[in-house]
Parts: structure tokens; C-alpha cells; sequence
């Protein structure tokens, strides 16, 4: 993906392609996204009834979210980039199999030592499977629709991630955690039949190089793709913006005036929805040449939000307006991002969302550390200093590289066939 001084490339209606992808296709794409990264944080409503089934401690019982994480961590540099290499749509249904057998590994573990084992290999597919079919449908989608499609498909993921919670702690309240991976399986064996009868073929060559050539190749990407470069560094400043918000809020809403339980400070996640659906538009601006303009427009809202949040001592009502802007801000230019690292050498699309989404880890990770901290020293007002701070460098560097775009290639249009029953 080479960098140009240029903007981007907008389409007209002599250029646009004669047939798209099939909405039912796209929607496919986000339900089976979102299902996929939804196994992975299951989880986390449910460790103290994990602790006292498998008669641990609260400490020790975090290890579960550990291995998930760790999971995730080796997906996206082991198994993501499989997507270059070999059939992308038997890839996805294998590991789509395997997701649902690591599914019913931890539903029916008896010892702690299985219940990680099966923990990680979640984590570890669940993650290949959500970023693996972002990548497809980034692949399968034409130059045209390609923001769109990308944008559909990551708000079907973040959706994915805030209901995740929720329906967890339903399901355990009514069936016990067992119930909960129990029926995680279910929709996954759901999914299965629509996915290997929808999935596009995509005539796109696998790479002829071995496997160790392919994780090596990851960092002469991370070297070459200026772009890459610029929109991993904004994905980290924003995703740790965004979980310097989500890792404090828990610290003044459990403590008095408000003393909130977990259930009710968690549904403010359920706000988020809300930006998310709103951020899905940013991929069709992008494919119609504004990605810049969405970009600036983004940052701006990221930066912005943390006035309202700012004055949570006053008034939930601000909290609810800064959550959603928080949340519409930077899920649009995460959509952005990845309609602009896709636009360009299809064969490399699973290690490019795998390199990536290491920067989006590394910014999650770094945010949670630096936030909890900064709350013990300054209270809520240091926090959102901290993430307003964050915010602005994030702005301050977009203003610095805004003139580094892909150059857009139309290669694909031959390359795609959708299937239609």
C-alpha cells in the first residue's frame, strides 16, 4: 500500500461497479462478527460464580480473562494472517468448528486447568474468526462499497462486545454459566450453515510462501505501508483514550453518591450502541473520498467528549451524552482506519487487520494501566485530563500525516463472486 500526497479518490456513477454486494450478505458479515468476538468476553460477568464452581480465589479466578486475552494476542499474530495464505472460506469454517468445540471444552470443564485451556483457545479463535471475516468482507467488498461493508461489519463487532455482558448475565441467571457457553455454541452452529452457503469466493491467489515467510512478512508490511504506520498510531491513541474512559468509570460510580452495583454501571456500555450503529456511516463517507474529512470530524468528537464526561459530578445525563460521543468518535475512525488500510493489495488483508489490531492492544492495554493511576492521584477530573490529553495528541499527529493516503486500486472488481440463493 503505497503512500500518496494526493486525497482520496471519489467514484462517479460511470465508475461504480454493476453489481455490489447483496445486503443480506454484508448483514450476514456483522451478525457473525459480532457472535464471534461476543465469546470472548462472555466471561467476564461470571468469575465470582467461577471462583466459588471451581473453589478458587477471587484473584486467581482473573487468570480466565488472562487467557482469553493471551488468546487474542497470539490470534492476531499466528492465526489472522492464515487468510493470506490459504483458502479463506475453508479457513473460516474450520475455525469455526474448532471455536464451537473450545466452546463445549469450557462448558463442560470439571477442573481449573481446563476451564484456561478452553478460556484460551476462545480467546485464540474467537478473535481469528472476528478479525478473519472483517478482512474477508474488506476482500470481497469492491473499491466502492468498500468502506461501507468494513464499517457494517465492525459495528456488528462492537455491538457484539457491549451485548456480550448482558446476554451473559441473563443466560447465567436463568441456566448457570454452563448455560452461557452451552448456548454460545448454539449460535455458532447457527451461523455455520449461513457462512459456508453466503461467504463469497474470492479468486484472489493465496500467497505461495511457507508459513514462517508469512509471519515474517508481517514486519516488512509494518516497515513498508506508511499508511498502516499512521492509522495503527491513531488506533492506539484512540482505543487508549477510549479504555482510559471504561477501566476508571467503575471507580466514582461504585463509591458514594451514586454506589451503583456492577449490573447498572455496566449497562452505561449499552449507550455505546447508539454511536456505534451512528458510526457505520464513516465507511461510506470514506468510500466516497472522505476519509480524511471523516477522520478530522472524529477526533474532533473524541476530543470533545470528554467535556460532557468531564461533569459526571453534576449530572448522568452528561455522562450518557459523553459516552456517546466517546463512542461515535472513535468507532468512526476505527472504521475509517480500516477502510483506508484496505483499500489496497488484497492479498495481504488478514496480516494487515492482524498488524493493526496489535496496535489497538497495545493502546487498550496502556490506557487501562495509566488510568487507574491517574484516578488514585487525581480523581475523576486527572482521568479525563488524562484521556482529553490523549485525544489532542491523537488530533496534533492526524494533523501531522493527514497527507498520507493509499493510492486505490480497482484490481478487485474481477475478483469476487458473490453467492446468491
Amino acid at each position: 500500500m503505497k503512500a500518496s500526497l494526493a486525497s482520496s479518490t471519489s467514484t462517479t456513477e460511470s465508475d461504480k461497479p454493476l453489481s455490489s454486494m447483496p445486503r443480506g450478505v454484508i448483514l450476514l458479515f456483522a451478525i457473525a462478527s459480532g457472535a464471534s468476538v461476543a465469546n470472548v468476553y462472555y466471561a467476564q460477568p461470571l468469575l465470582d460464580i467461577l471462583a466459588r464452581d471451581f473453589n478458587v480465589s477471587h484473584a486467581s479466578i482473573g487468570g480466565v480473562v488472562t487467557a482469553t486475552q493471551v488468546g487474542c494476542a497470539l490470534a492476531l499474530i499466528f492465526l489472522v494472517p492464515l487468510g493470506d495464505l490459504v483458502n479463506r472460506r475453508r479457513l473460516m469454517t474450520l475455525q469455526l468448528l474448532a471455536l464451537i468445540s473450545a466452546l463445549l471444552v469450557v462448558a463442560f470443564a470439571h477442573s481449573t486447568i481446563i476451564l484456561l485451556v478452553g478460556m484460551l483457545a476462545v480467546g485464540l479463535l474467537g478473535t481469528a474468526m472476528t478479525q478473519g471475516l472483517i478482512a474477508y468482507a474488506a476482500s470481497a467488498a469492491t473499491p466502492y462499497e468498500q468502506g461501507h461493508v468494513v464499517g457494517t461489519a465492525q459495528s456488528g463487532v462492537f455491538i457484539g462486545l457491549l451485548l456480550a455482558r448482558v446476554f451473559s448475565g441473563g443466560i447465567s441467571d436463568v441456566a448457570g454459566w454452563r448455560g452461557v457457553y452451552f448456548c454460545a455454541a448454539l449460535i455458532m452452529l447457527m451461523i455455520a450453515l449461513p457462512l459456508w452457503k453466503r461467504l463469497p469466493h474470492l479468486n484472489i491467489q493465496p500467497s505461495a510462501m511457507r508459513y514462517p515467510q508469512l509471519l515474517a512478512s508481517m514486519l516488512k508490511l509494518l516497515r513498508q505501508e506508511k499508511v498502516l504506520q499512521v492509522r495503527g498510531v491513531l488506533a492506539l491513541l484512540m482505543f487508549a483514550a477510549f479504555n482510559i474512559f471504561w477501566s476508571a468509570l467503575v471507580l466514582p460510580l461504585s463509591e458514594p453518591p451514586y454506589s451503583f452495583s456492577h449490573t447498572v454501571i455496566g449497562s452505561f456500555g449499552l449507550v455505546g450502541v447508539i454511536g456505534a450503529l451512528a458510526a457505520a456511516r464513516a465507511g461510506y463517507w470514506a468510500d466516497r473520498g472522505y476519509a480524511q474529512r471523516t477522520s478530522l470530524a472524529a477526533l474532533l468528537i473524541l476530543l470533545l467528549a470528554w467535556g460532557p464526561l468531564s461533569l459526571m459530578a453534576y449530572s448522568l445525563w452528561a455522562l450518557v451524552i459523553g459516552i456517546v460521543l466517546l463512542d461515535l468518535g472513535g468507532q468512526a475512525l476505527h472504521v475509517t482506519n480500516q477502510s483506508m488500510i484496505f483499500r489496497t493489495r488484497p492479498e495481504t488483508h488478514s496480516r494487515l487487520v492482524g498488524l493493526y489490531m496489535l496496535f489497538y492492544a497495545v493502546g487498550s492495554g496502556l490506557g487501562a494501566i495509566s488510568t487507574t493511576a491517574t484516578y488514585a492521584y487525581a480523581g475523576w477530573l486527572g482521568v479525563c485530563a488524562l484521556g482529553a490529553g490523549v485525544s489532542l495528541l491523537a488530533l496534533l499527529f492526524w494533523r501531522m500525516t493527514r497527507h498520507i493516503m493509499p493510492q486505490i486500486t480497482h484490481e478487485k472488481d474481477n475478483n469476487i463472486q458473490i453467492n446468491k440463493i
